[in-house]
């Protein structure tokens, strides 16, 4: 029998650049739980050695989270306390995580997620867009779906929010202009909580200019400003 309050699976949020980002809870949790699952147990491996916590990791990853599931649930089922956590992030947001959440939880297993960093907050919040209703995109469909999408945001008037890798970035910036118009507002952030942490506000035909010529490194975030210039630069603007 399960103990009715225990948990049983904890999704632990690490930190996207700064190592300072992770949370006590989160450092108390890894060090509790009987393993980790990790999507690349290297880096989680990198981040433990740093907080000084010698644990059990499994990999869990995007390419075997199908067929490893069914055991993790067996063994969570038996009492083992497990934690998962991504690479950089909060499990789940554009990382696995999703599948083992939904079996677990059509098994009564408890389920935690602990709040921690995730990359799109800080750069919805600091473009200055509104943040009263927005919508979270991911990463656009690569080829099949990817202009049926496109064409179904270009009236869409809550913010918009991207992830985008830095060989597309171009790629999709010229698609946003084509597709959402020139005119259009938008916030490119690189290396949220990172070094090189840079955010650089626009219209799509300033951000496609600036990016033909200036070097692209690092993750990026997109920030898209809501059709019709429905939304303002701020939720406290008013006419």
């Amino acid at each position: 029998m399960q103990e009715p309050d225990k948990t049983n699976l904890y999704l632990v949020p690490t930190p996207i650049g700064n190592l300072e980002d992770i949370t006590l809870r989160a450092i108390r949790v890894l060090k509790e739980v009987d393993v980790i699952l990790a999507e690349d147990t290297r880096t989680s491996g990198k981040l433990l050695q740093h907080l000084g916590i010698d644990k059990r990791m499994h990999s869990h990853h995007l390419h075997n989270e199908h067929k490893a599931t069914a055991h993790l649930v067996d063994r969570l089922k038996a009492g083992e306390v497990m934690a998962l956590v991504s690479d950089a992030g909060t499990p789940g947001i554009s990382d696995p995580g999703f599948f083992l959440v939904r079996e677990c939880l059509k098994h009564d297993l408890k389920v935690e997620c602990l709040p921690g960093p995730t990359a799109f907050v800080p750069a919805l919040v600091k473009s200055g867009f509104s943040t009263d209703r927005f919508t979270f995109e991911g990463f656009l469909p690569l080829k099949k779906g990817r202009q049926t999408r496109l064409l179904s945001l270009a009236t869409e008037e809550r913010t918009m929010i991207f992830y985008e890798s830095p060989h597309r970035l171009l790629k999709t910036l010229t698609q946003f202009q084509e597709y959402f118009g020139g005119e259009r507002l938008a916030s490119v952030s690189r290396e949220i909580s990172k070094m090189f942490e840079e955010t650089v506000n626009g219209t799509l035909d300033e951000l496609v200019q600036l990016f033909t010529t200036k070097a692209i490194k690092g993750e990026f975030v997109l920030v898209v400003a809501g059709a019709e210039g429905k939304q303002k630069n701020s939720k406290h603007d008013h006419d």
